[in-house]
């Protein structure tokens, strides 16, 4: 049974070229306006809590999920996770760990913290690619999401 309904994700990526490459694969399956990014956990926490430059729900919409690198300054992927899965009001949303990371530590400290999934980020374009066609068609069409 298919439950379709265009999402709203929301990256955490500090790496430029990571970024670029994430948004230009997501263009493949959503609409440009259904992918917002920020640099590091510090803007992601600001974003979620509507603190400015991201109290403007219309141009910064609530995320139905997040894709969460761990390595990033400031405030890293763990700090946030752990700041959002403490987060009545935050807690709900599904954070997808997405990183260069394949150490067992980082994947079972972040499962354990509340994260929904782990990735880790692909080598080639056409790899991302198939990865985000497979995020967007689980997340929008397989599961049910928290309204």
């Amino acid at each position: 049974m298919s439950f379709e309904k265009p999402i709203q994700i929301l990256v955490a990526e500090d790496d430029e070229d990571d970024k670029l490459l994430i948004l230009k694969a997501f263009e493949r399956t959503l609409p440009k306006e259904k992918v917002t990014c920020v640099d590091d956990g510090e803007a992601l926490l600001k974003y979620l809590k509507r603190i400015a430059p991201y109290d403007d729900l219309e141009k910064y919409p609530k995320p139905d999920i997040i894709l969460l690198d761990l390595n990033m300054p400031r405030k890293d992927g763990r700090e946030a996770l752990a700041e959002i899965k403490s987060n009545d009001e935050l807690k709900s949303i599904p954070v997808i760990i997405f990183t260069t990371s394949n150490h067992v530590d980082d994947i079972q400290v972040t499962y354990k913290m509340g994260s929904s999934s782990y990735i880790t980020k692909p080598a080639s374009f056409d790899e991302l690619v198939k990865v985000t066609e497979e995020i967007e068609n689980y997340w929008s069409k397989t599961v049910l999401l928290p309204g």
